[in-house]
């Protein structure tokens, strides 16, 4: 992460500020001449949100944000003024935020959002850009303000954008179970990867079924994060779907499909990224991750429309399109969760065009089985954090849709509901608290989306972290 957030007792004449205040608070700390305080009324008559002076020696800027009753909208607001105020400071490499209202979470909404903002990937340039370092002094008149848990949880989600923007040419299933533990090894949680000759042992046949295409090697990674004062006796477990790309298979995609399918992965990337961060902060939860991975591409031995596969618990699946093969390796790992008889288990995935074309990039879609207060909580927190949750119906009625002649279900369920259908393949594969998570559509951005930017979003490791963190 290129933006380092500080705690700070004092400001001086010459530093760069950044006010955040409201009508009612008046400003402070800073020496302002009558013609300034002028304007800068005006511009809180005309109900401007950023108000800058560029004064001999340093910039100040004063954050007035617009009335919303919503006090999530408002935090939401915040991060995206955060962006915005860091867009309007290119030349500065230091500012000190001084929040007025004297609320906790408002500045740690706009230290985020302002930090966030701070990203660029451009690894595979010739000629990179010169990578803009910034530093970020919370004066303290805030002393809640937790300094390292925003640090932490930013260089997470930097951790994240990086592994769903990196090309599949950089990132075989080998490598992202490699990053997995070279994350863990400096957070602290614990990683056990198992080879293609260990899944094999174990009759991982979904996994095993997408990897046939493959001239690569698939993993399964298991992140373990169990602190010894964790309030959890049974896990939560994140299940996070790792195809790191994908072709369609057989089922071979158009290449207007098929060309950033490197995101495929995106449910892996988020969980691994949220684990960074509980470890990290040290969170006193017990958490289990997941992670099946491959890639799915067509070849003389790729699995293909029609075949049979045997799955993990032993249940068979009509493959019926190739391309439906996030949920085949879900459903080993969702099978395997059992084992560790858990609280709860979520799974991330970019599961679905269905789920995309429903909502947007503007949240995600969500389906649950026997979990109804984990589920609304989370909504909750996603209304906190704007990831938010846009919960399908999960009527019996869509079981049928699934029914397979010849095996014991099939992997696609028609021409409609398909982000349900979807979810309703994976809940025959679970027997405990669980709740699905399809990203497709906020995963990845092909423009600027605030504070989250242009690429990879890492949506839902904010979502993951906060509710984990209140679990």
């Amino acid at each position: 992460m290129n933006t380092i957030i500080k705690n700070k007792n004092t400001i001086s004449e010459k530093d760069s500020i950044i006010i955040l205040s409201n009508k009612k608070t008046k400003i402070s700390n800073i020496k302002l001449s009558n013609d300034e305080i002028k304007y800068i009324l005006d511009q809180q008559k005309n109900k401007q949100e950023i108000i800058t002076l560029n004064q001999y020696s340093r910039k100040v800027i004063i954050v007035n944000p617009k009335e919303i009753k919503n006090p999530n909208l408002y935090l939401e607001n915040l991060r995206c003024l955060g962006d915005k105020v860091f867009s309007s400071i290119e030349f500065l490499n230091e500012v000190i935020i001084d929040n007025l209202e004297r609320k906790q979470i408002n500045t740690y909404a706009f230290a985020e959002g302002f930090a966030l903002s701070n990203y660029s990937f451009d690894n595979h340039k010739t000629k990179q850009n010169k990578k803009r370092k910034i530093t970020v002094n919370i004066f303290k008149n805030d002393n809640s303000c937790d300094i390292n848990e925003i640090n932490n949880l930013c260089k997470s989600i930097t951790l994240t954008k990086d592994l769903v923007n990196t090309p599949f040419s950089h990132l075989k299933a080998t490598d992202l179970a490699k990053l997995a533990k070279e994350a863990g090894n400096k957070s602290g949680f614990t990683t056990t990867i198992f080879n293609k000759k260990k899944i094999q042992s174990l009759k991982m046949g979904g996994l095993l079924a997408v990897n046939q295409g493959s001239i690569d090697e698939p993993t399964f990674s298991i992140l373990e994060w169990k602190p010894k004062n964790a309030t959890n006796k049974k896990p939560i477990i994140l299940v996070g779907k790792g195809i790191v790309y994908d072709t369609g298979g057989l089922s071979l995609k158009p290449t207007k499909g098929m060309d950033i399918m490197k995101v495929d992965m995106a449910g892996a990337g988020t969980v691994i990224g949220a684990m960074n961060a509980i470890a990290s902060n040290k969170l006193n939860k017990y958490v289990i991750s997941l992670v099946p991975a491959t890639d799915n591409r067509p070849s003389g031995n790729a699995y293909a429309p029609g075949d049979v596969v045997t799955m993990f618990n032993k249940s068979t699946v009509e493959v019926l399109n190739t391309d439906a093969e996030g949920r085949m390796i879900l459903a080993d790992a969702l099978s395997y969760s059992e084992k560790y008889n858990p609280e709860l288990v979520i799974d991330l995935a970019t599961l679905t065009g269905a789920a995309a074309r429903a909502i947007g990039h503007f949240g995600i879609v969500s389906m649950h089985k026997n979990a109804a207060s984990h589920h609304n909580n989370l909504k909750e927190i996603g209304h906190l954090t704007h990831e938010r949750l846009a919960e399908m119906p999960f009527w019996e009625d869509y079981d049928d849709l699934i029914k397979s002649d010849i095996a014991d279900i099939k992997n696609i369920g028609g021409d409609f509901a398909g982000a349900i259908t979807a979810g309703k393949f994976l809940s025959t594969f679970t027997n405990y608290p669980w709740i699905h998570l399809d990203i497709a559509g906020p995963a990845y951005v092909t423009s600027k989306y605030g504070y989250r930017g242009k690429g990879a979003t890492a949506m839902g490791v904010r979502l993951l972290y906060n509710y984990i963190k209140r679990f």
